[in-house]
């Protein structure tokens, strides 16, 4: 729940003494910590926040990656960063690990590579250690020869002659370990074009595909031979992204031949092609193939991943059997229409599931094969009452699901399906020409027609319910007509849905048969009633409608709290004022000690200032080991600095499953290093006991942020809350309805705000960084002022 103007009181605390500086601390300055609280109250529904998993749709490839150190389990060591392309043509990043800049990212198969050195070029070998322990820089101190100041060429960011490290052979034993992965040294030439900026060539432009055979063949790599016309790539991004988009189009061909490129160039993310390729053509695969791929990627993300869409082709092929074993082999298992299927075979098999099957059939908002199935299945030996059916038919109108009325509809009898077809394609014209009350299935068709065109017109539905059909319909059906009008009211923030809540309450008070209220319409009605009149909620409706939620939802701190404010608001008309007061401060006190915004907003209520938890010891040595030696963790990184972020943001949540508070700060630490800021707070913010105050709440960007801040006379703490909370520092995040940018502005917003502010502005400028932090804490400032701050 989101309830941004009801948040009265908040205490921000202060503003950082100085943002800019290194010694801002998040446990000395905790306006930023109540802040991001108070932000993710009052993101605005409807929009993605970019900080949830799965709402961020960042499919294109980067221009350039955010960290150059790349973790390779069975690479070869390379110059590190290594991408080929044409000079100067993507801007600057920089390369902590080696104190250099890359030049730019940029074209399929350039031929050189540039840095931008802070320093001279020494005669150093750097080695790129590439292994499961993840990506290591390894120097070793050349006894001589290289390239001196103002050398003209020489051996640099290679083996040199003359090192300890000079050749493959030398290097686990001299150079640190580089696992057991063969490793092709690659010699680079520095020309001295620019005095600042040498540029470096590599001796060969590709390898040869005898060679890269050969080398798959010593790591031990079993590999399709590739076409001749197929050569290896030194940069194995450039095969990732290309099987990207040809899995986009539909290429089998190209698919097929990436796959095998990418074999014999050992790239770290074969997996992901294979699993591209393989997904393509899996309506023609074969039950073996699946094993195969099953073993050859055994433990991995991808392996779970493709067994969940190949139980969905079974589903598909109702192929019981096969399905019947490999389910249980579902790690994830977080695919309903899996678990659908999965009752339905049990169902089948003899076993009694009726219960759990109906309740799982009902929570399943969206149509699908497998919960179709299962519904099917359950009616077909009449064990699905038509009281469900209906159920399922109510609840999909009210989420605006029509396929799956469609579906539900099947399951009526006569021609039940064909009537609800015309009420999902038309509901006026149905409630004109068809609509009657005179049996039970006509009432509850009639009642479908009137919550249908609700969801389009709530006003004209109301008139068509309070002229003619609430006296028509029984008081259950027409209790629950004016309660979906009511939630598309609420929904539209139109003025009048408390008023049809309580007529509907009304109109149940007459009849025994209740129609059970879901949760998210309660929550609507909880909302409606805190709107109240102008402002003033009406609290005995809150009371109300947060008793009636269910348990785990009446548990969630937005209710606790909402509950508390009803008790102390009908405490004071009440005889029972005393009582109703401590039951307020009560909840008050079992959410207060909970970070967060009502957990903030708690401890205000009962005069408390909120502590923060004791910082935990920083993770050791051993354990920072441990996270960046993790395959799972190290492939997310790559594929999220490859511009494959919903790829890469699922390969991190599956291999942080299962891990305790050390082992996830661990991993939040390696994230934050890579300013993969997204994944940074999402995992810290999973551990129970310790909690790293700093690391869930991040203050990257600090001087943008406090620049754009002070010019308008805003707390950097209040932009930092909103930007954590809607992009989570995602610079090019998307929303799925448009909003973009660190602040997450809609289109229309930041055109309509450049206007306010005079600021010269084109579309195409809503991802850059400066100008979305302009626009978006120029309209921050804008509806602070228009709320008295």
């Amino acid at each position: 729940m989101r309830l941004g103007h009801e948040h009265r009181g908040v205490k921000l605390g202060h503003a950082p003494r100085d943002a800019d500086g290194d010694d801002m601390r998040v446990q000395r300055e905790p306006a930023v910590v109540v802040a991001g609280a108070a932000a993710e109250a009052m993101a605005r529904r409807g929009e993605a926040d970019a900080g949830d998993d799965d709402d961020v749709r960042n499919n294109e490839r980067a221009v350039a990656r955010a960290d150059a150190a790349l973790v390779d389990e069975r690479r070869h060591a390379a110059v590190p960063a290594a991408e080929f392309h044409r000079p100067r043509l993507a801007p600057c990043i920089r390369q902590r690990a080696l104190d250099f800049r890359e030049a730019g990212v940029g074209g399929e198969r350039g031929r050189c590579v540039k840095f931008r050195s802070h320093r001279p070029v020494e005669a150093q070998a750097r080695w790129l250690e590439r292994s499961e322990r993840g990506a290591q820089v390894r120097r070793e101190r050349d006894s001589g020869g290289g390239v001196a100041v103002g050398g003209d060429e020489g051996v640099a960011l290679a083996a040199q002659p003359g090192t300890q490290c000079a050749s493959a052979r030398d290097v686990g034993a001299r150079c640190g370990r580089l696992g057991n992965d063969v490793h092709e040294w690659i010699r680079m030439r520095a020309t001295r074009r620019d005095p600042t900026e040498p540029v470096y060539e590599p001796a060969r432009a590709r390898l040869s595909v005898r060679r890269a055979l050969a080398v798959a063949a010593l790591a031990g790599v079993v590999a399709v031979v590739a076409p001749p016309r197929i050569a290896v790539a030194q940069n194995f991004e450039t095969t990732v992204t290309d099987a990207r988009d040809a899995l986009r189009k539909r290429d089998r061909a190209r698919l097929a031949a990436l796959k095998t490129q990418a074999a014999v160039e050992q790239n770290p993310l074969s997996m992901w092609v294979d699993y591209w390729e393989f997904t393509n053509r899996i309506n023609d695969v074969q039950p073996a193939e699946f094993s195969a791929f099953a073993e050859r990627w055994k433990g991995t993300y991808v392996e779970d991943r493709l067994r969940n869409d190949w139980l969905l082709e079974l589903i598909r092929r109702r192929d019981r059997a096969t399905f019947a074993a490999e389910y249980p082999r579902f790690r994830m298992n977080d695919d309903r229409e899996v678990t659908c299927f999965a009752l339905a075979d049990a169902q089948l098999s003899g076993n009694d599931v009726r219960e759990t099957a109906i309740a799982t059939w009902l929570a399943q908002k969206d149509a699908d094969d497998g919960c179709a199935f299962l519904a099917t299945t359950l009616n077909d030996a009449k064990l699905l009452p038509q009281a469900d059916v209906w159920k399922k038919l109510r609840a999909s109108v009210d989420a605006g699901r029509p396929r799956a009325m469609r579906q539900a509809a099947a399951l009526l009898p006569d021609n039940g399906e064909a009537l609800v077809g015309e009420i999902v394609d038309s509901p006026a014209r149905y409630l004109a020409k068809k609509a009657r009350a005179s049996s039970r299935t006509d009432a509850e068709l009639t009642t479908l027609a009137i919550a249908r065109l609700a969801t389009t017109d709530n006003e004209g539905a109301a008139t068509l319910l309070a002229d003619r059909w609430e006296k028509a319909l029984p008081p259950d059906l027409a209790s629950y007509a004016w309660t979906s009008i009511a939630r598309q009211t609420a929904i539209k923030l139109q003025p009048g849905a408390s008023d049809q809540f309580l007529r509907a309450a009304k109109l149940r008070t007459k009849t025994q048969r209740e129609i059970a209220l879901s949760d998210e319409t309660l929550a609507w009605q909880a909302r409606a009633a805190l709107r109240g009149d102008d402002g003033k909620p009406r609290w005995q409706q809150v009371m109300q409608a947060i008793t009636a939620m269910s348990a785990a939802d009446q548990k969630d701190p937005a209710w606790v709290y909402w509950k508390a404010r009803a008790l102390q608001a009908l405490a004071r008309d009440s005889q029972e004022g005393a009582s109703l007061l401590a039951g307020s401060r009560e909840l008050l006190a079992s959410i207060a000690p909970q970070l967060g915004y009502y957990g903030a907003l708690a401890s205000d209520e009962l005069g408390q200032l909120q502590p923060l938890p004791p910082r935990p010891a920083p993770p050791t040595p051993a354990e920072r080991a441990v996270a960046v030696a993790d395959p799972g963790l190290g492939r997310a990184l790559l594929l999220i600095g490859m511009g494959l972020r919903n790829e890469g943001v699922r390969e991190w949540n599956y291999s942080i499953r299962g891990l305790g508070d050390r082992e996830l700060l661990a991993a939040a630490q390696l994230a934050c290093e890579r300013e993969v800021w997204d994944r940074c707070i999402n995992t810290s913010e999973k551990t129970r006991a310790e909690i790293d105050i700093e690391q869930r709440f991040p203050t990257p960007l600090r001087n943008d942020v406090a620049a754009r801040a002070k010019e308008i006379g805003l707390d950097p703490a209040f932009v930092y809350g909103l930007i954590r909370q809607e992009s989570r520092f995602i610079v090019d995040a998307r929303s799925g309805v448009g909003a973009s940018g660190l602040m997450q502005l809609m289109p229309a917003t930041a055109r309509w705000t450049a206007r306010k502010i005079g600021m010269p502005y084109a579309p195409g400028q809503i991802t850059d960084r400066d100008t979305n932090l302009r626009l978006g804490n120029a309209y921050l400032k804008l509806v602070l002022d228009d709320v008295g701050g």
